[in-house]
C-alpha cells in the first residue's frame, strides 16, 4: 500500500494542498500458483468527481448502485461537461514477480473524508482499504 497505517487499521495518504489531485501507487503482490502468470485485479472505489466541478464530489454508497453528490455550500454548478472521473484506475495485471500496482487520484475537495477502494479477482471481492485523506 505503501502509506501509514494507524492502529484502527485505517491507511493515511497526505494530499496535496497546491494541486487539484493528488496521486499515489497501490502496490500489491500475488502469491501463489497464480504468481508465475498475469494476474488482473479490477479496482473499486467508492469516491468520484466531476469534471469541471470543483465545488462537491459523489459518493458511492457500499459499493451499491446508490450515489450521493456531497457539497460544501449551496452554489449551484452549471456550464461544466458533466463527466465522472473515477479516483482509482481500473484494472492492473501483475508483472513477472507476482507486483501489482494501482494509481489513486483523489482530489482536494474529498479532505478529510475516508476514499474506499476494492480489490476484485475473478470478479469476486478480495479486500477493501479504507484510506483517510489527510
Amino acid at each position: 500500500m505503501r502509506l501509514p497505517i494507524d492502529e484502527n487499521g485505517y491507511y493515511h495518504l497526505e494530499m496535496n494542498r497546491d494541486t487539484w489531485q493528488t496521486t499515489h501507487r497501490i502496490s500489491g503482490n500475488v502469491s501463489g500458483y497464480q504468481a508465475q502468470v498475469p494476474v488482473m485485479v479490477n479496482w473499486e472505489s467508492d469516491l468520484y468527481w466531476v469534471l469541471g466541478d470543483t465545488l462537491g464530489y459523489i459518493v458511492k454508497s457500499g459499493y451499491t448502485d446508490e450515489w450521493v453528490y456531497v457539497a460544501y455550500d449551496t452554489v449551484y454548478v452549471t456550464g461544466f461537461s458533466g463527466e465522472e472521473v473515477r479516483t482509482t484506475n481500473w484494472t492492473s495485471y501483475s508483472n513477472s514477480d507476482g507486483e501489482i500496482n494501482n494509481m489513486i487520484a483523489p482530489v482536494r475537495s474529498m479532505i478529510g473524508d475516508t476514499l474506499s477502494v476494492g480489490a476484485y479477482y475473478n470478479y469476486e471481492l478480495i479486500e477493501v482499504f479504507e484510506i483517510v485523506l489527510d
